[in-house]
């Protein structure tokens, strides 16, 4: 008998990990692309979705929004919530400059063990930051390392985020990334449509990384335009209306939001 109760726990258990880390088989392209298009980031094919994760940063976020201001170019910046909150004003720049700020949580937080009531505050806490810049309510999530579990996809829901991934990156936070191996990276998945996943901050990489990615920018953008692509943001990206974590989880529960 207590053996079978052991098997059943574990048995419980297991499931229960499954549930939990099985959406983040979306990290890898091929299935992002084949089964969840807009998780891949695939919008209008005549425009790219330009991102950068983990700002702000005072010191190096501002170069940034200097670059692109030269370049005519806007950007969606996916913020951390404690980041935020340690210069509003440099936030409110962004949003004034007509950047878009998406939820990138609250800080970055590795995912592997279940903590939905955590994970749920934190998504509500940073979009709440984010509004109480005088900003509309953001759209967009993109959780820190790109692991959407079961439970950070229900955090979204909640908070009324549409979790979004990307669908080229520079690999610009590795130590031996230079510009050049930035745009090769990029071009292996740099098509009409693609969403870019790049880095404002070396919050969360290697330090000094950043100059890599400021290097590599008015290439990128040079190479769009000569392919006949407009940069923008992602709200301006069309992705792709395929359902979204807000509408299954508003299915599960009767409701009825109707097409994004």
């Amino acid at each position: 008998m207590v053996n079978r109760c052991a098997a059943a726990a574990v048995a419980a258990a297991s499931a229960g990990a499954l549930w939990h880390i099985g959406p983040a088989a979306t990290w890898l392209p091929q299935v992002r692309e084949r089964f969840a298009p807009g998780l891949d980031g695939r919008g209008s094919p005549g425009h790219i979705a330009l991102t950068f994760d983990d700002g702000p940063d005072p010191d190096t976020t501002p170069r940034f929004l200097d670059a692109l201001d030269r370049l005519g170019v806007r950007a969606t910046f996916f913020v951390l919530g404690e980041r935020l909150l340690d210069d509003r004003r440099l936030a409110r720049g962004m949003l004034d400059a007509g950047h878009e700020l998406g939820v990138h949580g609250w800080s970055h937080q590795k995912p592997w063990f279940p903590e939905p009531h955590r994970e749920a505050a934190d998504l509500a806490r940073t979009a709440d930051a984010i509004s109480d810049l005088g900003a509309a309510p953001p759209t967009w999530y993109r959780p820190p390392y790109g692991i959407l579990t079961a439970g950070r996809r229900r955090a979204a829901a909640r908070a009324r985020l549409r979790p979004v991934l990307w669908t080229a990156w520079g690999r610009d936070w590795r130590p031996a990334a230079d510009r050049r191996s930035v745009l090769a990276d990029l071009s292996r998945r740099l098509t009409g449509g693609a969403t870019v996943l790049l880095h404002d901050s070396d919050y969360t990489s290697t330090p000094g990384s950043w100059r890599t990615t400021l290097d590599a920018l008015p290439d990128l953008v040079s190479w769009c335009r000569a392919a006949g692509w407009r940069v923008g943001t992602l709200g301006d990206h069309g992705v792709g209306r395929t359902r979204t974590a807000v509408q299954e989880t508003a299915v599960e529960e009767g409701r009825d939001l109707g097409t994004p």
